[in-house]
């Protein structure tokens, strides 16, 4: 799974001689259609303060990598009504934020490349927006992004879904992330994934009475919709990660989805189903829902959720999930057998109270107190780098959403291991030189781990008294080239050493 990163700072460069704001309101234009006719790259659009008619429809609103375009709102500017709030076809370059939007009947706000699927709609931020209730009961969404590639969601509030939409709908993005947002009382989904959707980064967001399912990594696209066209999955490489989640039927759902790994997650109560493994598309050309990762999660259910704790539909192929030092508790029943896993797990815990400091609250706090079974119990995994709070992993990392905050958590020792590790350069474009200082000759061996915590390479070497140097060519055990967030392990007899490395994304 690859990095998602484009230059948000470059919104930020343009020449102040040459930008503008073009106001929405009383004495400036009419509505967002008027004001956009007229925007140029690196112009501001500002909405006044007060009440505006959605129902804007705006094509090609278009800035520069050096010259965004930004759509904003002063206090209390609030877009309400209309089918949509408005709907961008084939933007770039455009960044939307501090804005709020309710009572629309369609989607909330509607964002597409028009239909052409090979000129995707790209380069969007937005943050600091709120959605707060939608006029509609049926398959309408708050945010509609179709086409879209390179963007990132950031910092908003998702209040009140309609009971059959999704607070985000994505078909067929990629290069995406979402990112601190806070989602309460969802219909459907919280987020839907699907049409083909690939590299997106799910972190540290709340998600409070999801709906149905609060993340389907996936779900059922007409064939016709699909970005890419001849897409075998509807979701690939989706990382769920430092969320929280309490409540929803289902927190999480794999629906046809492959290569996608759910890590350091706290799940607090679900309803019915802490997991769902399904497969809605089943046309022949589709792959099973499987090859999908869940690891480093704090599970805790009461006995809605405790038989069974999965849901898993015909034509998947759970054999092939990974599942990995996860812990399981059952706050209603100390004799739980634990949960009704497709496979076996590596380094789970069942029955031990991960001991959270108050999740019961409104609101919730979900972090570890002292002698909590989850502080350092963790697998290390190249992502997510940063918990919940924004706190850095410690390595091997607490289990959950949260690294214990005591400033003295689990860490590795290098003294300990008899070498030192260090590799550069990080980031990298393709390849990478590991450094090690060992004390004394050693066997070792070098494991590298994706995102989703699979290993992709094991090779062993032999380390000799002094300084060793060990390249890596970003090339997998198959030889093929690889781009993303990877874990680099190197184990003796006395001890390991790892660190994460980035290497440059490939499209």
């Amino acid at each position: 799974m690859r990095t998602v990163t484009f230059l948000i700072l470059s919104i930020l460069m343009t020449c102040a001689g040459e930008a503008r704001v073009l106001r929405i309101g009383s004495g400036g234009y009419a509505d967002l259609q008027a004001a956009a006719a007229d925007a140029l790259p690196g112009d501001t659009i500002l909405f006044l303060s007060g009440t505006h008619q959605g129902g804007a429809y705006v094509e090609n609103l278009q800035g520069r990598a050096d010259a965004w375009i930004i759509i904003m709102g002063e206090a209390d500017a609030l877009i309400s009504g209309g089918t949509n709030a408005f709907q961008l076809t084939d933007p770039a370059y455009l960044h939307i934020r501090h804005l709020t939007f309710d009572d629309q009947t369609g989607n909330g706000v509607n964002i597409d490349d028009g239909g052409s699927y090979d000129t995707p709609a790209h380069h969007l931020l937005i943050e600091d927006c709120t959605w707060r209730g939608i006029d509609a009961t049926g398959n309408n969404d708050m945010l509609k992004l179709s086409g879209v590639d390179s963007f990132a969601v950031r910092g908003c509030r998702f209040i009140d879904g309609s009971p059959g939409g999704s607070m985000v709908d994505m078909v067929g993005c990629h290069d995406g992330i979402f990112e601190g947002n806070h989602f309460e009382n969802a219909g459907s989904n919280c987020i839907q994934a699907k049409g083909g959707t690939r590299y997106i980064r799910i972190e540290r967001n709340a998600f409070q009475n999801g709906g149905e399912r609060s993340i389907n990594i996936g779900g059922s696209t007409g064939l016709p919709y699909f970005r890419p066209v001849n897409a075998n999955y509807e979701a690939s490489d989706i990382l769920v990660a430092a969320n929280v989640f309490t409540g929803s039927v289902a927190p999480i759902a794999y629906v046809g989805a492959v290569n996608c790994a759910v890590v350091q997650n706290t799940i607090y109560l679900p309803e019915k189903w802490a997991v769902r493994i399904l497969q809605e598309s089943t046309d022949a050309r589709f792959l099973p829902c499987g090859n999908n990762t869940f690891l480093n999660n704090i599970v805790m259910v009461d006995n809605r959720a405790a038989g069974p704790t999965f849901n898993i539909g015909p034509n998947t192929a759970p054999e092939t999930f990974l599942f990995r030092n996860n812990l399981w508790f059952n706050i209603e029943s100390a004799a739980w057998g634990g949960p009704n896993l497709p496979v076996m797990e590596v380094g789970g815990i069942i029955g031990s109270d991960p001991r959270l400091r108050a999740p019961a609250l409104t609101g919730g706090d979900f972090s570890l107190l002292e002698n909590s079974p989850a502080i350092g119990a963790g697998t290390p995994v190249a992502a997510p780098l940063k918990d919940f709070t924004g706190k850095q992993f410690n390595v091997p990392p607490s289990i959950g959403a949260f690294e214990y905050q005591s400033g003295t958590g689990v860490a590795e020792d290098p003294a300990a291991a008899g070498f030192s590790l260090e590799v550069y350069p990080n980031p990298a474009r393709s390849a990478v030189t590991l450094r090690v200082l060992s004390r004394q000759a050693a066997g070792a061996t070098l494991r590298i781990f994706d995102a989703a915590a699979r290993e992709i390479l094991r090779r062993d070497c032999r380390l000799e008294a002094g300084l060793n140097i060990v390249e890596w060519n970003g090339r997998n055990g198959s030889g093929e080239k690889v781009r993303g967030v990877f874990f680099l392990q190197i184990t003796t007899a006395s001890g390991w050493r790892g660190t994460r490395v980035i290497l440059g994304q490939a499209r």
